[in-house]
């Protein structure tokens, strides 16, 4: 498994990245999550073959810039209704992102977590190894599973470029 050393900055920190950095142009990799924390029962990425997904990474729901990230996404896909699935994934228990799920009233994306054996963040190139955490990105995956925007934020308190991910989502879903 590849380790990108500085993959990733924390606070001036440079961290390693465990997994290939994927590109527009291939194929999105299956993944499965957890979405509960006591059923044994895995979310997998293939449920939703067929339909545009925006694949939304955090560090964790608890953060200044990952809440307003999900929110941000949260309200722009509402409007494509069942033409696009949004995952946010995160290291988070299932419970901790469905308390705050709950409380934020966010109801249209798909939370799941990569807490069991961090499969996402390896198949994806998101996996902080010093932190066990994972490195904030944006896939957005067409219906036929082709990657046509992505990106990794090179450092953890920078928010993505929502108005790029969102004009890509846009154009994807036509």
């Amino acid at each position: 498994m590849t380790e990108r050393a500085g993959g990733v900055i924390h606070k001036g920190i440079q961290l390693t990245v465990i997994g290939d950095k994927l590109k527009i142009g291939d194929k999105a990799p299956n993944f499965e999550a957890a979405d509960n924390l006591f059923s044994p029962e895995m979310v997998s990425f293939s449920e939703s073959a067929g339909k545009v997904r925006l694949i939304n990474v955090i560090v964790s729901v608890n953060t200044g810039v990952c809440d307003p990230q999900i929110r941000r996404f949260s309200e722009a896909i509402g409007k494509y209704g069942d033409d696009v699935v949004c995952y946010t994934v995160s290291v988070d228990l299932p419970i901790a992102q469905e308390t705050w799920c709950s409380s934020a009233g966010i109801e249209n994306i798909k939370m799941v977590s990569d807490y069991r054996d961090m499969a996402f963040g390896k198949a994806y190139g998101t996996y902080v190894k010093e932190l066990r955490v994972e490195q904030r990105s944006i896939f957005i995956v067409d219906a036929d599973d082709t990657i046509r925007y992505v990106e990794y934020v090179p450092e953890f308190g920078q928010h993505p470029d929502y108005d790029a991910a969102l004009a890509a989502l846009a154009e994807v879903v036509g």
